[in-house]
């Protein structure tokens, strides 16, 4: 039975004093033996953490003993093995980066759609979809149908929709992320931008996989997840997927067909970027693993 609680969440808050609370939480987190990332803000708090059921809940009873967070919700998965190595709590601009931190989910955000109402919504003709992830995190699964905006990063979020969305054509546009934090940025830039009816998945795939049976899924693949787990799939079960080693994006089939994929040392989205330094490194390291293997046969 799996014993690792994996919980995450994310508010946007005003957090005048956020600097100040780097410390206390991030010892606290530790005295639970609670490890994972989160990241602090004057617009909020962001987090994925992992632990025990007693580490867990009192990390979260901590939070929302304050009057900032006394409303936090967050979400649970369970694993089999702790999918952090360490504590981080980290202080940030923005604790999505979109690269406006003017932009606050606060002042406005879009229509929030609950998971047992996406597939209506998503479905209508006049609706677009919009995926709001990296393009790696698309590659490995999303909704059927999704515009893929093909963006490294989602600072870059904001290029893809000057260049090819308009408010005026463009009338009902949906959006979707992992796990909602990323959409409640997305929307609120959207909605600056003129787009008046703007809507999205309220808590992200990862609800929409809990709360939607698989018969009924409108979801195609995987998702990813920032910890060790790397994917789950529509169980929230961690889904067995090779890491590039050297950009830590997912290797997917039709990449192992290029000339560019090198087991152990690189893929097609890093290849043209790395040094002969780095290769001959990496390969190195793979010759070593493949000894010291033969040696423990």
């Amino acid at each position: 039975m799996s014993s690792i609680v994996i919980a995450a969440f994310y508010k946007f808050v005003e957090l005048p004093d956020y600097q100040e609370r780097q410390r206390p939480l991030r010892d606290f987190c530790l005295s639970q033996e609670v490890k994972g990332s989160i990241l602090l803000a004057a617009e909020g708090i962001n987090g994925t953490i992992a632990g025990s059921r007693s580490g867990i809940d009192a990390v979260l009873a901590y939070l929302r003993q304050e009057a900032a967070f006394a409303s936090l919700t967050h979400k649970e998965s369970l694993a089999d093995f702790m999918p952090f190595s360490r504590m981080k709590v980290r202080l940030k601009k923005e604790i999505v980066n979109l690269g406006r931190p003017d932009i606050t989910p606060n002042k406005r955000v879009g229509q929030y759609i609950p998971a047992d109402e996406w597939n209506a919504l998503i479905s209508s003709p006049d609706v677009i979809l919009v995926d709001t992830r990296n393009d790696f995190e698309v590659e490995i699964g999303t909704f059927k149908g999704a515009v893929n905006p093909h963006v490294a990063a989602f600072n870059q979020f904001p290029d893809f929709v000057e260049q090819n969305l308009d408010p005026n054509q463009h009338k009902k546009v949906a959006m979707f992320c992992t796990g909602g934090i990323r959409c409640e940025k997305a929307t609120a830039y959207m909605l600056e931008q003129g787009f008046e009816e703007v809507y999205h998945l309220k808590d992200g795939i990862l609800k929409y996989l809990e709360a939607v049976p698989p018969e009924e899924s409108l979801w195609e693949g995987n998702c990813f997840v920032f910890d060790d787990r790397v994917t789950v799939d529509h169980h929230l079960q961690p889904a067995p997927v090779e890491l590039c080693p050297m950009c830590k994006t997912a290797v997917q089939p039709h990449h192992r067909t290029s000339t560019k994929y090198e087991f152990g040392v690189s893929c097609p989205n890093c290849a043209d970027d790395l040094t002969l330094d780095q290769i001959e490194r990496a390969r190195e390291k793979q010759r070593q693993l493949a000894l010291s293997q033969e040696r423990d046969a």
